[in-house]
């Protein structure tokens, strides 16, 4: 589904080269949630804007579906993001003056979608996760974690083929982030989305398929058991 060949990144920093990613290489498969370990600053951010076509590699390619997406214009990298990419952020992001509703059914709008689907299609994402009550409700009046359920609905809304999430329950309780990451790995499970999810929580890196870290500009697979 998704490669990254022999990534390089590197941040320069007054007098000082910072390589974030060395050489990093990995394969994707279609339907598995990829666990993303790394201490604080080792640039998994970083690989997942790079992954998403937010941000540019010095070297290497992204190659998603057999299409190098590195040597693309940024129109085609955007129309590529819109349709084939989904993005969580540890923050909701969501917009505040819209319904949780509304915010799941505008960037099918965007993409085309005639609204009576898409308002379907955001009522049905929102009710798979739970909020068929809070549908109209705006993101100030909803607790944290149905914010960042709302902010999932909305980055599946497309029906991607990857879905990158960054620290998606990093913000909520240890009892919020375990309802909101079981209902992430269901409508996972029932799309057939691929995802890769970045994390601290070793527990949840564990219930994922596999498990990368990202440490010292190295990305390299793990085994459960060693993490």
């Amino acid at each position: 589904m998704l490669s990254l060949r022999e990534l390089d990144l590197t941040f320069h920093q007054g007098e000082r080269d910072i390589e974030i990613l060395k050489h990093a290489s990995g394969d994707v498969f279609a339907g598995e949630t990829l666990g993303l370990l790394g201490p604080s600053g080792a640039g998994k951010s970083s690989l997942l804007h790079i992954l998403g076509l937010l941000d540019r590699p010095n070297a290497g390619q992204v190659i998603l579906e057999g299409a190098d997406c590195i040597a693309l214009s940024d129109r085609e990298r955007t129309l590529i993001r819109r349709s084939k990419l989904g993005f969580v952020y540890q923050f909701h992001h969501l917009l505040p003056e819209f319904s949780a509703l509304e915010n799941v059914v505008l960037p099918q709008l965007i993409l085309g979608t005639p609204k009576a689907e898409a308002e379907a299609h955001a009522r049905q994402l929102l009710g798979d996760l739970g909020l068929s009550d809070r549908l109209e409700h705006r993101p100030g009046q909803l607790s944290g974690g149905e914010q960042q359920r709302v902010a999932i609905a909305r980055g599946v809304a497309n029906s991607p083929k990857v879905l990158l999430a960054d620290e998606p329950t990093g913000n909520l309780d240890p009892e919020t982030a375990e309802v909101v990451f079981q209902q992430l790995l269901k409508l996972v499970e029932n799309t057939g989305l691929t995802a890769i999810i970045a994390t601290h929580n070793l527990e949840l890196a564990r219930r994922m398929t596999r498990i990368w870290r990202l440490d010292q500009g190295k990305l390299a697979e793990v085994a459960p058991v060693d993490i």
